[in-house]
């Protein structure tokens, strides 16, 4: 069996169970989107960059409502939720190239969810060979591009596909 590691994010999942508050929550309150790194804000659910990204791209879907898990959530939200991620995937398709994609939720601590008490998607473009030994030798993580140039470069889709 084969096990792959992401020493790079232990700082992170360290980090999360000292904050007080909600990462979410948190960021919801902040008066710049860019700062926090929110691309994009629906009705219910707001889509946000992964500040400790798998991979460049990796996005994350949370609703406004501070809830541990979806099916707490009414229709409306979980409905509009499942039309992010087909957006989502289709920017991500578009500017990325992905040659697939992982999506899906950690529901609870002991299922990996590094917030687990407001629940929140994530999807991370995928290609052939994107783990290396890098993380699992060196503990470095090779990103292509940083944050803001992913923020940047993927806003300008959201606002593209808003406007259609």
């Amino acid at each position: 069996m084969e096990y792959i590691t992401t020493p790079w994010r232990e700082d992170y999942v360290k980090q999360v169970f000292k904050m007080k508050g909600c990462v979410f929550c948190r960021a919801l309150e902040q008066k710049n989107d860019r700062d926090c790194f929110i691309l994009y804000r629906g009705k219910h659910n707001f889509i946000m960059l992964n500040k400790y990204p798998y991979n460049p791209g990796h996005l994350m879907i949370a609703p406004y409502e501070h809830l541990n898990s979806i099916e707490l959530a009414d229709k409306k939200s979980s409905g509009e939720m499942m039309e992010l991620l087909a957006e989502c995937l289709g920017i991500l398709r578009d500017h990325y190239k992905p040659q697939g994609f992982n999506t899906g939720m950690n529901i609870g601590h002991s299922a990996g969810a590094g917030v687990a008490d407001h629940y929140h998607m994530h999807i991370i473009p995928r290609w052939i060979g994107d783990s290396s030994f890098m993380p699992i030798v060196g503990k470095t993580k090779v990103v292509l591009e940083d944050l803001l140039t992913t923020y940047d470069q993927l806003l300008d889709h959201f606002q593209k596909r808003e406007k259609k």
